[in-house]
């Protein structure tokens, strides 16, 4: 699965689980290592969680495996990293401490 291919499902993944304020940038040319960032905002700790889990299960079930997932759900902020595809799920309070949308204000949004 290509890296815009894989955005597109997680984005569908995401929506499924009613992850919210969900954004897409697209890193290509910006020299980062991955071609796309989703940012997600999940309710709660277990949200995120389930957000995690979910995407992470469904996917290996397609024959994707998630190369590396960090953080908790109880510390706000969880990562899965499918390598060109990086997936950030926070409660908004974390979301709104690591700024990544303004970090990345250059890229442009959606896959």
């Amino acid at each position: 699965m290509n890296a815009k291919a894989l955005t597109e499902r997680l984005e569908g993944l995401i929506a499924d689980k009613m992850g919210r304020d969900v954004v897409v940038l697209d890193l290509q040319g910006t020299g980062a290592i991955t071609d796309y960032f989703i940012i997600v905002t999940g309710s709660s700790p277990p949200h995120l969680k389930a957000l995690a889990e979910d995407t992470c299960v469904a996917l290996k079930r397609e024959g994707v495996q998630c190369f590396r997932k960090s953080g908790e759900s109880d510390g706000g902020w969880i990562v899965l990293d499918y390598v060109d595809v990086v997936v950030h799920i926070f409660t908004a309070e974390k979301r709104d401490y690591y700024k990544l949308e303004a970090l990345w204000s250059e890229a442009p949004r959606g896959a």
